[in-house]
């Protein structure tokens, strides 16, 4: 059934009608209108004939037919246009689409999974240079792996021995594989704008680039292993310029520094044994041993000891594996060093280490060396020369006191091989003594023979020496207040002859000493005399004449002296405080042959 043609709509007076939804189009355009399509029918039921033109302006119901007349009173209206079978306009379709809705756009179809091109995009990403984003046109993510890339080389170059932080590294690898994983997925089912001879070469390639991080991995591990090398041998420079800084300074001062080297050296021949600067420890061991032996080797032994025995003693700090036999080489030269040092300073007060120190050393830690063989022989010949030097010596005294420091040594040294060195100097140091005071009598130093002497006497009461120093001691001691008593010494023995008598009385307050010498010398200690006083003095206007000893003889102490003749000096001592004169008062007398002597000792007064 074909549809009937649409009538053309009669011509409305009034304003355009406004309405929504497609306008009918007439067969004829009005006036100036644009040439289209003719008119489509629109489905529903056949529109009749139209019975004439509306009445005029108004609404119209729908399905109302021709000739309704609007109701009163109704504001004009636009009613639908004609040729809609007067129902009003709406959303419908638009013509040309046979009454359905426009379908929307088609979507871009997608190309087929594609898992080698995945491979191949996942894989050019991997290589840190972002090239799978490149071929997907993803420029923002080839930047981010740019900017990655670069901010990891800023941060590991220069290659140093730190490297670079292990968070860093392992961030940098998950962000490949995040990228990787990523560009896999968007090149599954991508369409790539390449020819088909690259699409051929892109996976080779991209396996190929894969070398780039690799490669970067490993000449950046090569430059941080040169860098680690570099480092070492640096440390080993340190180390060397220690010991040369410390090189020819006194051990106490320099040891710390070398203790510094050694801690570096053993740090590089142990931790670092592979290493360049590892390799070179045991050269520079060779040479640290050999810097701390230059003393050995330039003779000066009492030097040597000290860096020897650090030398020796080093393994108990340092890894022996890395000493090897080094430290039992020195055990000659420190045991021929503790030798010369010891003996060289037999008899030195000043030396240090003494002799003693020394050797005791020597015995303790090498007692089957030959050199602590030679440590008795060479005491008792030290003790030989010097004894046998007093007869004759000029400074007996300095002789003697080397041999008291021997005398020390030896004392302090408990080996059973120096016993006899010890009998030895200690007869000599006896010989010494004696022979020094004698020096200092001689030498007119009064008071260093009298306590040498006097000292002598106490300290050897059976020598057969000790009356003749005693006698020294006395005329030593006179000598200080009368020069002339110490012109001669002493005699060692009492001159044979006649002896003449001189009785010696107290007549004065207080015990009094009377030392005399002469042909004899000796000394004699008188009582206090109880009634006794004292006398003024005759340097004073109208003092009456001195009588001593004038009173009954039973009234004084007295002393009876056996002299030989000859010129005496005498000394009288009083306790302190018992004569303002003094409290010594020297004279002389001459004993004559067949004469027999009295001397009356008293005190003067001012008061």
């Amino acid at each position: 059934m074909t549809p009937a043609p649409p009538v053309a709509p009669a011509p409305v007076a009034g304003p355009p009608t406004l309405a929504f939804g497609a306008p009918a189009a007439a067969a004829a355009a009005p006036q100036g209108a644009a040439p289209g399509p003719g008119p489509q029918p629109v489905p529903g039921p056949a529109a009749g004939p139209a019975a004439g033109p509306a009445a005029g302006p108004g609404w119209a119901e729908a399905g109302a037919g021709a000739g309704a007349t609007p109701p009163p009173g109704s504001p004009p209206g636009y009613g639908p246009p004609q040729g809609y079978g007067g129902q009003p306009p709406g959303y419908g379709p638009p013509p040309g689409y046979d009454g359905q809705p426009p379908a929307q756009p088609p979507a871009q179809p997608r190309g087929e999974a594609n898992p080698a091109q995945a491979a191949m995009i996942g894989l050019l990403n991997l290589s840190c240079l972002g090239l799978g984003y490149v071929l997907l046109r993803n420029w923002v993510g080839a930047a981010l792996c740019w900017i990655a890339t670069a901010a990891l080389l800023v941060m590991a170059l220069p290659a140093d021995v730190d490297g670079v932080p292990q968070g860093l590294l392992i961030g940098y690898g998950v962000f490949l594989l995040a990228v990787a994983a990523d560009g896999a997925r968007r090149g599954l089912r991508a369409t790539l704008r390449i020819g088909a001879a690259f699409r051929r070469l892109a996976l080779p390639l991209a396996l190929v680039l894969l070398a780039v991080p690799a490669g970067g991995s490993l000449a950046y591990g090569a430059a941080r292993d040169e860098a680690k090398q570099q480092a070492l041998l640096e440390q080993l420079a340190a180390a060397d310029a220690l010991v040369k800084s410390a090189e020819g300074l006194p051990f106490d001062k320099a040891e710390p520094t070398f203790r510094t080297a050694l801690t570096a050296y053993e740090d590089l021949g142990t931790k670092h044994a592979g290493s360049r600067a590892g390799k070179l420890v045991p050269a520079r061991l060779d040479t640290y041993y050999e810097t701390l032996s230059a003393p050995y080797t330039e003779k000066k032994y009492c030097a040597a000891v000290p860096q020897l025995t650090h030398l020796r003693g080093l393994p108990d700090t340092v890894d022996k594996t890395l000493l090897g036999t080094r430290p039992a080489k020195t055990d000659e030269p420190l045991a021929h060093s503790l030798y010369e040092c010891g003996a060289a300073a037999l008899g030195v007060a000043t030396s240090a280490p003494d002799a003693r120190e020394s050797f005791n050393k020597l015995l303790g830690d090498f007692p089957k060396s030959s050199h602590a063989a030679r440590v008795a022989p060479a005491v008792e010949a030290s003790i030989k020369t010097r004894s046998s030097a007093l007869a004759g010596s000029a400074e007996p005294c300095d002789t003697t006191a080397e041999l008291r420091v021997i005398r020390a040594s030896v004392d302090g040294m408990p080996d059973p091989s120096l016993e006899n060195a010890g009998d030895q100097v200690a007869a000599a140091v006896q010989k010494g003594d004696f022979a020094c005071g004698t020096d200092q009598f001689k030498d007119k130093d009064f008071k260093s023979a009298l306590d040498t002497m006097t000292a002598y006497a106490k300290d050897y009461p059976t020598s057969p020496q000790a009356a003749h120093a005693r006698s020294i001691a006395i005329a030593a001691e006179i000598a200080e207040e009368e020069a002339d008593a110490g012109k001669k010494l002493p005699p060692a023995d009492v001159p044979g002859g006649a002896r003449m008598v001189m009785v010696v009385s107290n007549d004065g307050p207080g015990e009094v000493e009377l030392l005399y010498t002469g042909p004899m010398t000796g000394k004699v200690t008188l009582k206090a005399c109880g009634t006794c006083t004292k006398y003024k003095t005759p340097l004073l206007v109208n003092s009456p004449k001195i009588k001593a000893c004038t009173g009954p003889a039973s009234k004084y102490p007295k002393a009876t002296l056996l002299l030989p003749a000859g010129n005496y000096h005498f000394l009288q001592k009083r306790a302190a405080g018992t004569s303002s004169a003094g409290d010594t008062k020297s004279s002389k007398a001459k004993i004559e042959p067949g004469y027999s002597y009295t001397n009356c000792l008293y005190v003067t007064s001012l008061y």
